[in-house]
């Protein structure tokens, strides 16, 4: 190596050691506020967990409560990248500064101006929030679907006593092990319409080769096979998982009393998967509603037919430059999986025991 790259090395390692010794010390600075706090002045009887949890609790306000409240703030602003810094304005200032106080509406129109702009101006170049709002939703209830089907179905073949199962379920969580951009990019490669495999096999069988990357209806299917693959063997993990749990003598006493393997499925099995399933589907359904790698890899062409919320989302930010208004349109689609998770536990009712 040369001395140059030593340099940056070394400059590099201080870093990381200034950067962990920092941590440590602030950790340090954090117990014992707390100890002297709760120890020493209020004697609380809960001194050792909230000692353990204090440092956490600092680290995620610091990590996620002030970036989410710097972004609400920055949703009132109308910084681009024209406005940048100490050119960006609040709307409703920007508002008052352009002469605009007659507005039709002075809520709409200055005070929160760029949340109305998500649903009355193009989020995309032409695509407005509806359709691509639309797309999201069946993008995320074709593949939550898949994900289970399938998942549910590879878990009640492995739950089995088969001989080389240690086997199967390696080979089959491998998809998921793969980090998803590579293999994003890898299908990408597949999906050619000339040298990838897909339409090599095609035309071997007398078929039409597919323009998976250019016609918005396949490159549409493209995305949901790339993220199908990919989530099966999640949700087979998880509920593989739970049928462990479910005691075999509920299966042997349903025998006794003469069920075949479906009324069994639909009154054991079904019922006591659903503790473990609830938060497996709420927490597929965000990942897939906010996954944005296969979306944008496999829309190479950038074609807006394809593009869901969250790709949509990072256009406006980094390649519109629309700041203030991202800020807006993220914080729309935060509520909206929040409604949906609280109605989706409400409505299902299974983790009532957390309560």
């Amino acid at each position: 190596m040369d001395n140059l790259t030593l340099d940056v090395m070394g400059a590099s390692l201080v870093e990381v050691a200034l950067t962990v010794g920092f941590i440590l010390v602030g950790a340090l600075v954090i117990e014992i506020v707390l100890y002297l706090i709760f120890g020493l002045l209020l004697r609380s009887k809960y001194l050792l967990p909230i000692m353990l949890l204090g440092p956490a609790a600092v680290g995620l306000a610091l990590l996620v409560v002030y970036p989410l409240l710097w972004e609400l703030n920055l949703s009132f602003t109308n910084m681009s990248l024209r406005r940048f810094g100490d050119r960006a304005e609040y709307t409703w200032i920007a508002c008052q500064n352009a002469d605009l106080q007659v507005a039709r509406n002075w809520l709409t129109d200055c005070l929160i101006k760029n949340y109305v702009d998500v649903f009355r101006l193009p989020v995309l170049q032409q695509a407005y929030f509806f359709p691509v709002f639309l797309r999201t939703v069946l993008w995320t209830f074709l593949n939550i679907f898949f994900h289970v089907a399938g998942g549910l179905g590879l878990a009640l073949l492995l739950n089995r006593p088969i001989r080389g199962r240690g086997i199967y379920r390696t080979l089959i969580i491998l998809p998921w092990a793969i980090p998803q951009v590579i293999a994003a990019l890898a299908w990408r490669g597949e999906f050619n319409f000339e040298f990838g495999f897909i339409n090599i096999m095609l035309t071997r069988i007398g078929l039409e080769p597919i323009s998976w990357l250019t016609d918005p209806l396949w490159n549409f299917v493209a995305m949901c096979i790339v993220n199908i693959w990919l989530g099966v063997p999640f949700m087979m993990v998880i509920l593989l998982g739970g049928l462990q749990s479910i005691s075999t003598e509920y299966y042997e006493a349903a025998e006794i009393d003469g069920a075949n393997a479906f009324q069994q499925f639909r009154s054991i099995t079904w019922p006591l998967l659903q503790p473990v399933m609830t938060p497996a589907v709420i927490l597929g359904t965000i990942w897939t509603f906010n996954n944005f790698n296969i979306p944008f890899f496999i829309n190479q062409n950038e074609l807006e037919t394809s593009d869901i919320l969250v790709t949509a989302l990072f256009r406006a930010a980094f390649q519109y430059n629309r700041y203030g208004f991202s800020a807006a349109f993220a914080f729309v689609i935060f509520i909206i999986l929040l409604v949906y998770s609280i109605i989706y536990i409400r409505a299902s009712g299974t983790l009532k025991e957390a309560y």
